[in-house]
C-alpha cells in the first residue's frame, strides 16, 4: 500500500475530551496517543503537540446530538 501522508493524526472528539493519535511513518517512525480536554488552553496544547510532530493532515471523528 502506498503511503499518502507521512505525518498525520486522528482525533476522536467527545464532549469533555479529545483523544488524539499521531502516526509518523517518516523517520523517526512512531505512533503516540494522548488525551486532551476541551478548554481553550487544552486545545492550544493539542495544537502545539500536533505541531511538535510536524503533522500535515488531521482527520476528525465526532458523534453526538
Amino acid at each position: 500500500m502506498q503511503v499518502l501522508f507521512s505525518r498525520c493524526a486522528g482525533l476522536d472528539v467527545h464532549k469533555d475530551t479529545i483523544v488524539a493519535c499521531v502516526r509518523c511513518v517518516s523517520p523517526p517512525m512512531h505512533q503516540e496517543v494522548r488525551s486532551f480536554g476541551t478548554t481553550t488552553a487544552q486545545l492550544l496544547e493539542l495544537a502545539d503537540w500536533l505541531a511538535e510532530h510536524d503533522c500535515t493532515h488531521v482527520a476528525m471523528e465526532a458523534t453526538g446530538v
